[in-house]
């Protein structure tokens, strides 16, 4: 019989504080994550690197979608990743960590999944 692996979610900021369309950086530990919050209310976490440039930027990056996919374009060189998973749309071999996020009593807490 397996047990099942229990992650811990770590509290990042207010709900509130995440403006619709627009990303923030943030240190969970010693790995930076981008948080964006979408017009429909829904937050994502990603890892921050841009994996084409080495640069800590996508939080500062142009949130909008490609389809129904909502997606981050890199402010460096512009490729595109969907906010659900990390794949880049532009690179199917690139892709960048998608943690898992919940929204708890106005908070935002970030799953790393190495617990």
């Amino acid at each position: 019989m397996s047990v099942p692996t229990v992650t811990t979610a770590t509290p990042v900021c207010a709900y509130e504080v995440l403006l619709p369309e627009r990303g923030v950086a943030a240190l969970l530990g010693d790995r930076q994550i981008a948080l964006f919050r979408t017009y429909d209310g829904t937050v994502y976490a990603l890892g921050n690197q841009d994996p084409f440039s080495g640069a800590n930027v996508l939080s500062r990056g142009i949130v909008g979608s490609r389809g129904d996919v909502p997606t981050v374009a890199s402010p460096m060189f512009k490729q595109v990743f969907d906010l659900r998973t990390g794949a880049c749309l532009d690179d199917p071999d690139v892709r960048v960590p998608a943690y898992p996020v919940q929204i708890v009593d106005g908070q935002v807490l970030v799953s790393l999944g190495d617990d």
